[in-house]
């Protein structure tokens, strides 16, 4: 038993800070259409950590997709902030995109011929307030390695840079795409326990997405994807430390 309550929590005066309501996203098949995500509903709270679970093809990517401002609904609202992020043209989802949201992902999508450090510092240079990048790879560990590039660094070290380049542009959310996908256990622990870290201690709203059903005890918020619907979601009153979970 993991302290998991059921439902979405709307008294006692906790406004969501992300509300996905009744999403409908369709991509054209042939004569027909298919529905990735199938009247999608939950919600997320402010400066908390929400996992996103579900296997291959249940919707997830594409939820985290329309979040990011990388995709749009065909249907229903999201809200971010104060903001329906689905009422934004184009050019207002570049803006969000650059300025709102960090992204990690399951593959670093590191710049090669350049160093750590000047990868942190590409993203942060697009925002006007940010933090700054030496200061980031500090926090994630890296403060030794500024200097190194991609490729004299570790798959753990390079996706702890790319946690560093998220966070230096000081977003208001931070989207995370299978992030221990290509990382073997020990390391996947450690980036897990990092972005459990950053969320506690920065305040941060963080949304993972994960087939791994044994990381739910570490989340705020679990919700349960299958066949582009929601089928659950469940609140955690006192998430465990990635440390203390085995898989």
């Amino acid at each position: 038993m993991i302290g998991f309550l059921k439902g979405v929590r709307d008294g006692g005066g906790i406004m969501a800070f992300i509300e996905f309501d009744d999403v409908v996203k369709e991509y054209s098949s042939g004569e027909g259409a298919v529905r990735a995500l199938d009247g999608a509903t939950f919600t997320a709270e402010r400066g908390k950590l929400t996992v996103i679970l579900g296997q291959s093809g249940a919707g997830k990517t594409t939820a985290l997709n329309i979040l990011g401002g990388m995709d749009t609904a065909t249907s229903g609202k999201v809200i971010v902030g104060d903001r329906d992020i689905t009422a934004l043209n184009h050019k207002g989802l570049i803006g969000y995109r650059r300025n709102d949201i960090g992204f990690v992902f399951q593959f670093y999508n590191l710049i090669p011929n350049l160093t750590a450090l000047e990868n942190v510092e590409l993203a942060a240079q697009i925002c006007p307030d940010h933090f700054e990048a030496a200061d980031m790879l500090e926090q994630v560990g890296l403060g030794a390695r500024v200097n190194n590039f991609p490729a004299q660094l570790s798959g753990g070290e390079q996706q702890r840079v790319s946690i560093a380049r998220a966070i230096a542009k000081k977003p208001k959310l931070l989207l995370c795409d299978e992030p221990t996908g290509a990382l073997d256990y020990e390391t996947g622990k450690e980036v897990l326990a990092l972005l459990q870290r950053i969320s506690r201690e920065q305040g941060m709203t963080v949304v993972i997405i994960t087939h791994n059903a044994a990381v739910a005890p570490m989340a705020d918020s679990l919700v349960r994807f299958r066949s582009g619907k929601v089928m659950s979601q469940e609140f955690n009153s006192s998430p465990t430390n990635v440390a203390q979970i085995e898989w």
